[in-house]
């Protein structure tokens, strides 16, 4: 055997999964990233079909196919498939395939919270999906708005469906979105600066960030009308001072980054594939860097363009209309740095190419109609019409469904080591690209002759016949394109032919892998002085793999990446992370077990598996650090020649994925704060009580408590930090006491104020503030009280200092968000009264 063969056995004993059944408990990146696109090209297809009940449908008026009611189950089912279970997961599954390989490292950080996030996606979508099956499917629309959705109007299980399983599938999300951030900015390969990132990179980090900010709205906001419809909390009922508009400004404070969401990494594989094609970098790398992030930001700021008619006022209106057509800016630059590529180079016109200038022609259409609809007479004269539906089918399509293909017969011969027919994949080009036009021109038209959207029928005599006829007869045509494109993948794999190692010549290190790869991408990890290593040194695949750069050694028996700096690149720790586990599988099946269980109204049931989905998180986290199982202190790793292990310092990727989810975690609290003040200020049935059920001097007290437990532990962190760990273990039990009692404090006032939480909305609001805090206080006690157990085992020392400091922005965000509760929710209101 040679050294690459020697090599390549030693890292697969350490890196595989395990065989048979044991390969649900795989974590590897590439497994799992796969599992995410084959699962949402299934819920794809499902998607498809449910848009064709539709089309056949409405292909003729007064038609009686579906009746009203299976008709709205079908369009928000239609609705949801697509924007939930298809776009997002597929779009977060690709990242996750391509961006370790891309960066040049072995595997994304958090294995395990991939694994975790797969479950969840795959559990919520089938909880969803099986509503269907049962005929009690959802038929408010994808959107839910209230009162629609609301126990009133909605009284069957429908929407608890869509509530419960959508927020399951956000758990994947978000953890997605964390794991991503962290990974690209921390495990990048030695000297690849953020100026050297691929710009994939680039685009999947703005796109994780906005999940990180923008879903946690719609969580928010799915937990507040799910307790008004199982407990009766009036959140959006009007007669009891809530406001069912609050629903839509939540619900289009994440629906609008969505869409950015998914364009962006459509934008992304555009970006890297179009210079492969040309024979030369992007034009612009730098300007598209900025409008990448600038497109981030003021996607933030346009969700009140979903409701330029609910009555919002002129002057919203106007900023909103001029933050949409500002959008235009950063998507501008994006287009003419794409098309300044093509002209400056030699392009090459392969398969991918074809649908990335179908992706050039159809999404511009969609930008071009998207400042028609940013004009505020224009809007309010064709809202809730066809030609809404056309549009975002235009953007939605146009900007992420052609480039999401383009990408997959770019980077097919990666994972199948063959190429693609370019025969059979024109043909299926074609059929989609004209299906497709078919289909949604005519339905601007449509529009703009006044069909309403979400209408099960129509009469004959209105002059849409023929135009719905013709668009039906697209959506066929198009259905034929996928099954063709879909058979063709399928054939490839079998016939193809097979592909050269880097059949395209591409300047990325994801083709410095085999073909197909193996589960631990590198056998070494190389320094990148460049941000086309390939076409800088094509020899740089071969040289990795015969171990000739860094981490090649693998006696150790240990999964390891390299830690650099956020920055510069610069070589900081070795990161272990675990192997094979079945915790994350555990923790999505009693997670299900909870959903299913309050879809039922089995309450005693819910809160029994979410105490055994928390014990298993709990003993999840207890294998990590030093413990056996991962990385014990031994003589061996102070001997090697490699930085320390990230479990030595005090700044591993944990403090970096806690301060994300903090992030995410601080969106969910502004996402309350919002919610209270919106309603104090807009809601026209807002009532006060005349006193607070809150004491405010017990309150006080409590938070007195959590203070002096918060300036304890930063003291001890930082103690420990520069190596004195002496009584460490009291000191954490001392933290764990003060902890405890602040929480039996704030669970005696929850327990013992008189709420009135079923018949104010007010009460209502306060009593999930504080269970809020609850919940934050209870799980920093928690887990500091497991450090101090961890420390009496060897596990948290001076030389072991990671945990308690991954666990100090946690006790420091509790504490923040409680005087912030209790400056904005009781004594804002007393101060305001005594004005």
């Amino acid at each position: 055997m040679n050294r690459e063969s020697v090599l390549d056995a030693k890292f697969s004993r350490v890196w595989d999964n395990l065989p048979g059944w044991g390969a649900l408990a795989a974590v590897n990146h590439t497994s799992i990233s796969l599992r995410f696109m084959l699962t949402g090209v299934v819920f794809f297809l499902l998607g498809g079909i449910l848009a064709m009940l539709i089309r056949t449908q409405l292909a003729l008026p007064e038609h009686d196919l579906l009746s009203p009611d299976l008709y709205a189950q079908v369009f928000t089912m239609h609705g949801t498939v697509m924007m939930f279970l298809f776009a997002i997961p597929v779009l977060e599954g690709a990242a996750m395939y391509l961006i370790p390989k891309m960066i040049g490292t072995r595997d994304l950080v958090f294995p395990r919270l991939s694994a975790l996030g797969y479950y969840c996606y795959l559990f919520g979508g089938l909880i969803i999906t099986s509503s269907l099956l049962l005929g009690i499917a959802p038929d408010a629309g994808w959107f839910m708005y209230t009162p629609l959705s609301s126990a009133e109007f909605s009284p069957g299980p429908g929407s608890d469906f869509w509530l419960l399983g959508i927020t399951f599938v956000e758990i994947s999300a978000v953890s997605a979105g964390i794991e991503l951030t962290v990974s690209i900015l921390r495990t990048r390969a030695p000297g690849m600066t953020l100026g050297k990132m691929p710009i994939f990179a680039w685009y999947i980090l703005a796109m994780a960030l906005m999940i990180v900010f923008g879903f946690p709205p719609l969580i928010f906001a799915s937990i507040l009308l799910e307790l008004e419809r199982a407990a009766g909390m009036p959140f959006f009922d009007s007669a009891a001072g809530g406001d069912p508009v609050l629903w839509q400004h939540l619900f289009w404070l994440f629906g609008h980054p969505e869409v950015y969401i998914i364009f962006l990494p459509a934008a992304g594989i555009v970006s890297t594939i179009l210079p492969v094609f040309a024979g030369r970098p992007l034009v612009g790398y730098r300007w598209i860097v900025l409008a990448v992030i600038t497109m981030g930001f003021i996607s933030f700021g346009l969700w009140v363009h979903h409701m330029f008619t609910v009555g919002i006022p002129q002057l919203a209106q106007a900023f909103f209309s001029v933050a949409s057509m500002l959008v235009a800016i950063p998507t501008g630059i994006q287009v003419f740095a794409w098309i300044a590529t093509l002209w400056t180079g030699r392009v090459s016109f392969q398969l991918p190419m074809l649908w990335m200038f179908g992706f050039l022609f159809i999404f511009v259409c969609g930008g071009l109609t998207g400042v028609m609809l940013a004009l505020v007479p224009f809007n309010w004269q064709v809202h809730d019409t066809h030609f809404v539906v056309a549009h975002f089918h235009y953007v939605l399509i146009g900007g992420m469904l052609f480039p999401l293909i383009g990408g997959l017969y770019y980077w097919l011969p990666h994972f199948s080591g063959r190429m693609p027919s370019k025969k059979i994949g024109s043909w299926a080009f074609w059929l989609v690209f004209l299906g497709f036009n078919i289909t949604f021109l005519l339905m601007h038209i449509t529009g703009l002759l006044g069909m309403p959207r979400r209408v099960f029928t129509y009469q004959s005599d209105l002059g849409w016949d023929w135009l719905n006829l013709l668009s039906s007869f697209g959506g066929f045509i198009m259905a034929m394109g996928v099954g063709m494109l879909i058979l063709d993948v399928i054939m490839h794999f079998k016939f193809g032919a097979k592909a050269s190692h880097n059949p395209w010549m591409a300047d990325t290190l994801e083709w410095a892998t085999g073909t197909p790869p193996t589960t631990y991408n590198f056998i070494s990890i190389p320094r990148i002085e460049n941000r086309h290593p390939l076409w800088q040194d094509q020899g740089l695949p071969r040289s990795m793999a015969q171990g000739v750069h860094g981490l090649s050694s693998i006696e150790h028996g240990r999964r390891e990446l390299y830690g650099t700096d956020a920055i510069t690149g610069k070589l900081k720790e070795v990161m272990h992370i675990p192997s094979h586990s079945w915790w994350p599988l555990l923790v999505a099946l009693a997670l299900a077990i909870v959903c299913i269980s309050l879809l039922v109204r089995a309450y005693p049931v819910a809160m029994g598996a979410a105490v055994v989905a928390a014990v298993f998180l709990f003993r999840w986290s207890w294998e990590n650090g030093a413990h056996k199982s991962m990385a014990p202190l031994t003589p061996e790793e102070q001997a090697r020649d490699e930085p320390p292990l990230h479990s030595r310092t005090c700044d591993g990727p944990g403090l970096w994925g806690m301060a994300v989810t903090l992030l995410a975690d601080g969106a969910l609290y502004l996402s309350l704060l919002f919610g209270w003040l919106y309603l104090w200020t807009v809601a026209p049935n807002w009532a006060v009580p005349e006193s607070s059920a809150i004491p405010l001097g017990k309150m006080a007290l409590s938070g007195a408590l959590l203070t002096v437990a918060v300036v304890l532990y930063r003291r001890l962190v930082k103690r420990l930090c520069g190596g004195n760990d002496q009584h460490l273990v009291i000191q954490l039990w001392l933290v764990t006491g003060l902890g405890l009692l602040h929480l039996l404090v704030l669970l005696w006032i929850t327990l013992t104020s008189e709420l009135q939480y079923t018949k104010l909305a007010h009460d209502a609001v306060l009593l999930v503030m504080l269970a809020f805090l609850i919940f934050h206080s209870g799980l920093s006690v928690i887990v500091t009280g497991l450090q101090a157990l961890r420390a009496g085992y060897g596990y948290v020392s001076a030389r072991l200092p990671y945990e308690p400091v991954v666990m100090n922005p946690m006790w420091l965000f509790s504490l923040t968000i409680f005087w912030i509760s209790y400056a904005s929710f009781l004594l804002l209101p007393l101060v305001w009264k005594a004005a």
